[in-house]
This record gives C-alpha cells, structure tokens and sequence, in this order.
C-alpha cells in the first residue's frame, strides 16, 4: 500500500510522517512525503496535512505544478481514501472566509467560518484537548467513542451545507466541528497525529478503510 502525505510546505510533515508509518507497518504501508504530484496520482491513500491560513495553504497547494489535478484525478476520478487534517480538512470547502473569501476544493460542500463561543470567557483560537461527539458511524471512528479525547489548534471551523456529511463535533462555547466525511473522503479538523491513543487508532483504520 502507497500512502502519499503531500508536501506542499503548509503542514506538520515530521509528526504526520512518524504517527502513519507507525500505525501503517501491521498494513504494509509505504509512507512517503511528497511533493511529486505524479506520486500522488499512484498512491493508494492520500494525507493532506495542513497548519496556518486557510488563503495561504490554498495558495501553497495550487503553487506546486500539477498537485491539484492529481489530487482531483486520485481522489474524484478513482476514488482513493483520502484524509485531510486541520487546514487539509478545510479546504475540502466550497468557500474559506478567513481574511478574505477563498475557493476551497469543493469536495464537501460548505463554508469556513470563524469560531465565535457563546461565552466570551473561551479563547479562540480553540486550543488543547476535547471531547469528541459522534454524530455519525463511520469505518474510520471504529473503536472511538463518545467523549474521547483529541488535540485540536485553530480559530475557524467547517460549516458543513449537508449534516450528513459532519461525523463529530466538540462543543467550546456551542458546537464546533471536529470530523467530516463522504464517499472516500474524511477529514478532522483535530491533529491525529498529537492525539495519542484516539488519533493513532484513528490513523489505522482509515488505512484499512476500503470505501
């Protein structure tokens, strides 16, 4: 198994690279960081990581020649597992409004909007650790419960257009989303790589995930 993280210098590459080739060894997996977007195209499982602005990790991603028609081809065309995280999650949007509007890759409909707790004593960004709310089986949240626990670092959220399509929220001052998902597509708005048992455990099944 090709699992391919692309490198498009807008994620935490070291850590994502460490916790997927740990849990990928029992799978047989292959993980290579790349930025090749002809290894992306092959690859069997796709990770798009991603830190920062929403408008600069679009820019960064549609820089690199050729990654987005990869990416479009892999995951649309042939229907490759694919797990975005944080601003990899978000940009599976139709639109990000941080700073200024943004086209994001439109795989799951729905807009990027700024976190607002009801309770101005909470700080945005939402940082450290909270409870996830499962609002949706999936293969992928196999042996995830309510009320565990994920590292989460970030001040805009996914507003999914289908509530179908949102898998778990946490809640900070209202509803926040944390995991959403269609067809071969998943994405946490959370780091799994920092979220220990849950984040690892989470990592193995989506690489024996066979939508």
């Amino acid at each position: 198994m090709r699992v391919a993280l692309v490198d498009y210098d807008s994620g935490n590459l070291h850590s994502a690279e460490k916790a997927f080739t740990r849990m990928g060894r029992a799978a047989g997996a292959e993980v290579t960081v790349t930025s090749d977007p002809e290894t992306v195209a092959r690859a069997d499982r796709i990770v798009l990581p991603g830190d920062g602005a929403f408008p600069s990790c679009k820019a960064a991603l549609d820089a690199v020649p050729g990654m987005v028609e990869a990416l479009r081809e892999a995951v649309e065309n042939r229907a490759v597992p694919f797990m975005g995280i944080c601003v990899g999650m978000q940009m599976l949007a139709t639109t990000g409004h941080e700073y200024r509007e943004t086209p994001g890759l439109g795989w799951i409909g729905g807009e990027i909007g700024a976190i607002r707790p009801a309770d101005p004593a909470l700080k945005v960004p939402h940082m450290g650790w909270n409870d996830l709310r499962l609002r949706g089986a999936h293969p992928v949240l196999d042996g995830i419960a309510d009320g565990d626990h994920a590292y989460f670092v970030h001040g805009w959220q996914f507003h999914p257009a289908d509530t179908a399509h949102l898998l778990a929220d946490v809640e900070y001052g209202g509803p926040v989303t944390a995991i959403v998902g269609r067809d071969n597509i998943i994405g946490t708005q959370f780091h799994p790589e920092k979220s220990q048992e849950v984040g690892l455990r989470l990592i193995a099944n989506f690489l024996s995930w066979n939508p």
